[in-house]
């Protein structure tokens, strides 16, 4: 497989994507749905991985569907993943999946098990929905509760509450740039390492229905006892989006699986404890 950035049309679709590093594959959808990839490059796997980093379609510089900025279901995604694997040869990679690439590979995972060697679940969870949200404002109130004395927290308090009515790329991007430190587990004792990739997010509006306009709804607490790929689940102590209660829920509704909880990681643990995210998605693959 060729290093370096690839486009190839597949089912229609332009899709463009990122190949690093050597070894067994691993394929990693990143999250949003909208957010650019760079965000989740793994320099730590790379010598240890060859990583396929996905621009999921309707993001970046992949293509858009006609039904843009709708019809980007998970069953869709997982169609353009599995084309992909075929374009490229690959007969069962890794899928490493984050926040809502993590829906994406819990559902590829459930559905093409013959495709996958094994799953790694990232700051994910096995449902959306008004469950979901409610975890998440409660997550959120402990961060303001944390950071109560920062005179930026009115900021990015009003940026998470903008992404309910996003419209455009501009306003996504606004909002990603906005909210980010509520993402990390301390953003400003650590802002030198944090505050490019602020400057630098980027993301999409992907409205979250399906071409019939009705929402894009997760939930398979009733169907992952049933998973008979390997999985690895790991979250961050202190995410707020998808926090350590969902983490637990997906460890003891896959059979098998491995947990790993970030101690003193939010959202983005691969870039706030790079070492042991590598070190356990390594001894994941390798055991």
């Amino acid at each position: 497989m060729d290093i370096g950035t690839h486009t190839v049309e597949l089912d229609g679709v332009l899709q463009r994507y990122h190949v690093h590093g050597r070894g067994p594959v691993c394929v990693v959808h990143p999250g949003g749905p909208g957010v650019d990839w760079a965000y989740l490059r793994l320099p730590a796997l790379e010598p240890h991985l060859t990583m396929v980093y996905v621009e999921p379609i309707g993001t970046g510089g992949s293509g858009r569907l006609p039904s843009h900025p709708h019809g980007y279901t998970r069953e869709r995604y997982a169609r353009a993943l599995l084309a992909l694997l075929d374009h490229l040869g690959v007969a069962t990679p890794y899928v490493l999946g984050h926040s809502h690439g993590g829906f994406v590979a819990q559902y590829f995972a459930q559905h093409q098990a013959d495709r996958v060697a094994g799953v790694v679940l990232y700051g994910s969870a096995p449902v959306t929905g008004p469950e979901h949200g409610a975890e998440a404002q409660r997550n959120v109130a402990e961060f303001a509760r944390r950071n109560a004395g920062r005179p930026e927290l009115p900021e990015v308090l009003a940026a998470l509450a903008a992404t309910a009515s996003l419209s455009d790329d501009d306003g996504m991007t606004a909002a990603l740039r906005g909210l980010l430190p509520a993402y990390f587990a301390d953003y400003w004792g650590r802002e030198a390492e944090f505050g490019s990739l602020r400057e630098t997010v980027r993301g999409t509006h992907i409205s979250g229905l399906d071409t019939d306009l009705v929402p894009d709804t997760v939930d398979d607490r009733a169907t992952l006892g049933a998973l008979t790929v390997p999985a690895l689940v790991i979250g961050g102590r202190y995410d707020v989006i998808c926090g350590p209660r969902w983490a637990h829920e997906l460890h003891e509704l896959i059979p098998g699986s491995r947990l790993v909880v970030l101690e003193h990681s939010g959202h983005f643990g691969h870039l706030e404890e790079p070492g042991l995210f590598a070190e356990s998605v390594v001894d994941f693959v390798t055991g």
